[in-house]
């Protein structure tokens, strides 16, 4: 694993855009961001155009997540996905049935079973596209610096096998692939990964773009991050 990066507390992610923002961009002027509500107190960061972390006292959790925005239409999410506990927090066994996803149109998706996995030939096609549309998430706290593997799911020609739970520890950046079978496939708006910890929940925000939303991002990320920061710099005693 290389060489964790440290993040500031202090800020929070770019993770919804409006279309209203849209109209600002044309004008010359920055865009205008929204953060939705993720309903649990918690901390959301960005760390590129298609990474996201959400983390509090408890758990921390981040994702990669280009190839579902490539994949608008297509029924599987595939998420690279990274996880751990903070410091001062015991040891944990994270279960398969901790994940699930939230889409748009606020329904609740579970993690995909083993057994739709590996009778999935588009999850493969997916497989082979995420070879070259992946963004890295190696943006783990400090003190996780010992790799581990999340093993929900193994693929077809991997001598790996798979396992029902991954257990954390402060000391270990566990990362795997992660999958979803979406009713009615991937539509643009926000989605949510849920992750249940022991005594909390963390929610990492995701937004599949549309062309223009995407474009806007693209063009005015430089503003629209250091609108961001200034936003929620810890104000003055």
């Amino acid at each position: 694993m290389r060489a964790p990066h440290v993040m500031s507390l202090g800020l929070v992610a770019l993770i919804s855009m409006p279309l209203a923002a849209l109209d600002d961009a044309q004008s010359n002027q920055p865009p205008t961001v929204s953060i939705p509500k993720a309903g649990v107190s918690e901390i959301m960061t960005i760390e590129g155009n298609w990474v996201r972390v959400a983390y509090n006292n408890e758990g921390y959790a981040i994702i990669g997540y280009q190839l579902a925005q490539r994949s608008i239409g297509q029924p599987w999410v595939l998420l690279e996905f990274g996880t751990t506990v903070r410091d001062g927090v015991p040891d944990y066994k994270l279960k398969r049935d901790a994940l699930s996803l939230t889409t748009p149109d606020n329904k609740t998706v579970p993690l995909a079973s083993t057994e739709e996995y590996r009778s999935s030939a588009e999850v493969r096609s997916l497989e082979m596209r995420e070879k070259v549309q992946r963004d890295s998430i190696n943006y783990f706290p400090p003190s996780a610096s010992r790799a581990c593997r999340i093993g929900f799911f193994a693929e077809l020609d991997s001598r790996a096998m798979a396992f029902d739970e991954v257990e954390l520890s402060n000391t270990r950046g566990c990362v795997g692939r992660i999958y979803f079978n979406v009713p009615g496939g991937i539509t643009y708006g926000q989605y949510w990964l849920n992750v249940k910890f022991q005594n909390s929940l963390v929610r990492v925000p995701f937004r599949i773009f549309t062309k223009e939303e995407e474009k806007t991002l693209t063009k005015n990320y430089g503003n629209i991050r250091k609108q961001v920061q200034d936003a929620f710099k810890p104000k003055k005693q």
